[in-house]
């Protein structure tokens, strides 16, 4: 649970009502019908995902010749091995610049309604393409040097021509982006609570599914809803007072405001994607808070003015650990990047 549930949740409807009752295949019924079923990738009609352009896209994800000082890539703030998050407050870019907000974890995101907390990239596309001429990011001066690069590097270009055999000039930033994005739709990890609700009772712990109720009757399914359990919607942070009262933050954040300048935007964020999210501490938007147990407590308080008894939260803890899931093993092994010349 991370910014945003709010208050106004959610009207107490039969199927809410049952799934607080519910144990066992009931419960695991009702979650089904409540969250769906996870795909196995997260397919796009835009950025059809081909073996070629997924391969591509890995290879790139980890290219760190395309930032203005070589050190950075798409692995640099999100690498697989910490669960695509970095563990720091806030992402460093080149020249070790600091980022403007954290970086959420890409497992499971690219179905979401948009990239970065406040949205402001529309897809994991563009976040790619926004990213190489981002100053904090890859910092390059423009795409065409950023390209210009990537030509440079001749094994380059039979792996471009692999994933867009149509293109007569495929190394370009679209394509870049369409490879990353293509590679970042594969990343979808299966838990435990996907186990339980295609059907093996036992995969969550009695205290998991306790969580599990609490999770729904409390209303944190009205924000953190779907397959992803989140990722679908903007909601304020700081619902009962101010965010930074209970996260202690030194430099409040106006959120989505910054994207539309909208008053009703002030302290707005992107509802974040919970899978996994027992593994990709720091907290919030400016990883102002290191304890998932602290961000689940504040999350409470700050969105439900409610103070979570010690039980419910601990059942709570435990059902968001049955969210993490395994990674795919092929996106975990490093690529080699190609040699800049043939010999």
């Amino acid at each position: 649970m991370i910014p945003s549930m709010r208050l106004t949740i959610f009207i107490v409807i039969a199927p809410v009502f049952l799934f607080a009752q519910g144990n066992g295949s009931d419960l695991a019924a009702l979650a089904q019908k409540t969250f769906g079923i996870l795909p196995l990738q997260m397919a796009s009609p835009e950025n059809p995902i081909t073996p070629e352009k997924a391969a591509l896209g890995k290879i790139l994800f980890y290219e760190t010749r395309i930032s203005a000082d070589g050190t950075v890539s798409c692995s640099r703030c999100h690498p697989l091995g910490l669960y695509a998050a970095d563990g720091l407050p806030m992402a460093i870019g080149n020249s070790c610049k600091i980022n403007p907000r954290n970086a959420p974890t890409i497992l499971n995101a690219a179905a979401q309604i948009s990239a970065h907390w406040i949205g402001n990239r529309t897809s994991v596309e563009d976040q790619a393409r926004q990213a190489l001429i981002g100053p904090p990011s890859f910092g390059m001066p423009s795409y065409d040097s950023a390209m210009k690069v990537l030509k440079a590097i001749h094994g380059y270009e039979p792996l471009f021509k692999a994933a867009f055999p149509l293109d007569t000039q495929p190394i370009k930033e679209q394509n870049f982006a369409l490879a990353v994005g293509a590679f970042e739709r594969t990343l979808v990890t299966p838990g435990l609570f996907d186990a339980f609700v295609n059907g093996d009772p036992d995969a969550l712990t009695p205290g998991q599914k306790k969580g599990l109720k609490t999770f729904v009757s409390e209303g944190c399914a009205s924000c953190h809803s779907g397959v992803y359990f989140g990722g679908q919607s903007y909601k304020k942070f700081g619902v009962s007072a101010p965010y930074w009262t209970f996260t202690k933050s030194q430099s409040p954040d106006l959120g989505r405001f910054v994207v539309t300048g909208d008053e009703n935007d002030k302290y707005v964020f992107k509802v974040p994607v919970l899978r996994n999210v027992a593994m990709t501490p720091p907290y919030f938007h400016d990883g102002s808070v290191n304890s998932l147990t602290d961000a689940v407590y504040i999350m409470a308080k700050a969105q439900l003015n409610r103070t979570l008894p010690g039980d419910e939260l601990k059942n709570l803890m435990a059902f968001l650990n049955a969210l993490t899931g395994a990674i795919p093993k092929q996106a975990l092994e490093v690529p080699l990047l190609p040699a800049r010349e043939e010999y």
